[in-house]
């Protein structure tokens, strides 16, 4: 049988990705993501299946909204239900999808209950669930964790998943007992590559978890050949420019951010930054409103994103609490003038 056509062949070694992130990557942060520093792949936020096959469309309250300069996005979904889950897939495919990546690797309490992280514990479901969705003519892909409780349970569980003949295979390289809270388990990546050879070599591999920038993303690579895709997540948070080629993150650097004194705003580099920072600020804002008749988000879900780009300067503090008070976009457009 002839391989299938798929974008994933065509990327650059190492390629790099966003993160799904639910209610943040969405329609609307992705291209601001894309105008800070484009990523080789985007993913949607986590479209659940059943949900849509039972309740249509008003169950996944555009999650799935995309724009013909999207290229490649994948639309990443999650459930335990093969028969919901190809339904879901073919969905995807007539929406324009590049591609279908099954979460199995979501801890969240809503998510476990028929799907995420709750595969781990049942490998049957999940082999049917990647199969269900393979009848859609996308590339599959899965996001997933190291185990559910222990780390050890890596090797068994990623080896049935490469076994499926999957075109990507993204590890947050944790357990989901871990969830965020301990240090990504960077120590094992030189095993799971050779795991990879062995099993699926034909399978990419991606590396998920405290990567903080571009060049934090290229320094793994290189020192674990074989890895050949990059995610980050919640890097983006610390630096919206971080897949920028050549972006050292220095302004927005956990360590300048979080440790260090305010930073002061009078060499003219920081000053040019901090212009590009509002700059996007209020792209964010107009995409927001030029897109919230159809995603229905309310004003509130903005505010998540105001430590982006409103940290690190004298005064950052007020003006941040001024923005949490806002009760609009033309509201928060006056404050940061």
């Amino acid at each position: 049988m002839a391989k299938m056509k798929s974008f994933w062949n065509n990327l650059p070694q190492p390629f790099f990705a966003l993160a799904p992130m639910e209610a943040v990557t969405d329609v609307v942060f992705r291209h601001v993501v894309q105008r800070a520093g484009a990523p080789d792949i985007f993913f949607t936020e986590f479209a659940n299946a059943t949900g849509w096959v039972h309740a249509g469309d008003k169950a996944i309250a555009g999650r799935l909204l995309k724009t013909d300069d999207e290229h490649p996005l994948v639309a990443q979904i999650w459930g335990g239900e093969p028969g919901d889950m190809e339904q879901f897939a073919a969905h995807c495919a007539r929406l324009g999808f590049d591609g279908i990546d099954i979460n199995m690797g979501c801890p969240a309490k809503s998510a476990i209950k028929s799907g995420g992280a709750a595969l781990i514990r049942r490998p049957d479901v999940a082999i049917a669930a990647i199969h269900a969705a393979k009848t859609a003519g996308l590339p599959v892909s899965v996001k997933t964790r190291l185990g559910y409780t222990y780390v050890d349970e890596w090797r068994e569980w990623l080896r049935t998943l490469l076994e499926q003949d999957i075109a990507n295979l993204t590890i947050h390289l944790r357990t989901k007992k871990e969830m965020s809270k301990a240090p990504a388990h960077y120590e094992l990546i030189g095993d799971i590559v050779m795991l990879r050879d062995t099993v699926a070599p034909h399978t990419l591999l991606t590396i998920n978890g405290d990567i903080r920038d571009r060049e934090h993303g290229l320094a793994l690579a290189a020192a674990h050949p074989g890895v050949n895709g990059i995610m980050i997540g919640r890097g983006v948070f610390a630096n919206p420019f971080c897949f920028a080629a050549g972006d050292t993150g220095y302004l927005h650097s956990q360590n300048n951010l979080e440790q260090n004194k305010a930073i002061s705003i009078d060499d003219d580099s920081v000053t040019a930054r901090y212009t590009e920072l509002f700059d996007l600020l209020n792209y964010h804002l107009d995409l927001f409103d030029r897109y919230q008749p159809q995603t229905g988000r309310p004003f509130e879900t903005l505010k998540r994103f105001f430590k982006i780009y409103v940290k690190g300067f004298d005064g950052a503090k007020e003006l941040r609490d001024q923005l949490m008070h806002a009760a609009s976009t033309d509201e928060v457009r006056r404050i940061i003038m």
